[in-house]
């Protein structure tokens, strides 16, 4: 068995560990060419064709506030669909909860004095806790994310986890809670 990570987007990560957690592949795919559609079934086509019948898949979910939502949404939900269509199962795992299996919370500086980290800042802390757990490195912030992906496959499939915060990401996968309703505010009378 293998434990497959993908970070879909038009630079999609691919990360593949083997069942001790050695990493087997780690790369970016891109598709073929620079215009759309060729690039975008190509990309896809090349994501199945790394996948193999017996592997653990874990998705990146889609993210909220990507700057290329509509282009990433079409290679997200066609991997989704290739996937489907060859009998593959996947775990989906939201964005934020990638950064919480690394312990990465979006922000930096003490209580009181706070930052947000946004873009290339976020992307860096990612990197940077993915090298503090598990050793790992990638000039691709994409292949960060997947290789997140395939570690969090790995503890899912092995319900082996190192942290609190790792094991609290798989319980929310396993069993995820529904989500509260919002009340809706009354008119004023």
């Amino acid at each position: 068995m293998r434990f497959i990570g993908l970070d879909p987007s038009t630079k999609t990560g691919f990360v593949a560990l083997d069942e001790s957690g050695q990493t087997l592949r780690a790369k970016e795919l891109t598709g073929v060419g620079k215009k759309d559609p060729k690039r975008m079934i190509t990309l896809i086509d090349e994501v199945v064709a790394h996948i193999q019948k017996d592997d653990f898949i874990v998705i990146e979910g889609f993210g909220f506030a990507s700057q290329q939502a509509i282009q990433s949404g079409g290679i997200g939900w066609g991997i989704r669909m290739a996937l489907a269509r060859n009998q593959m199962k996947y775990f989906e795992v939201a964005p934020n909860a990638l950064k919480k299996f690394v312990n990465v919370t979006g922000w930096i500086g003490e209580p009181g004095n706070k930052k947000r980290l946004k873009g290339k800042e976020k992307k860096d802390a990612v990197m940077d806790a993915v090298k503090e757990h598990f050793g790992f490195e990638h000039t691709s912030d994409n292949v960060a994310d997947a290789y997140v992906m395939a570690q969090i496959a790995k503890s899912i499939a092995t319900r082996k986890v190192a942290t609190a915060y790792q094991k609290e990401v798989v319980e929310g996968i396993l069993n995820p809670q529904p989500m509260k309703k919002k009340k809706k505010a009354r008119a004023p009378k």
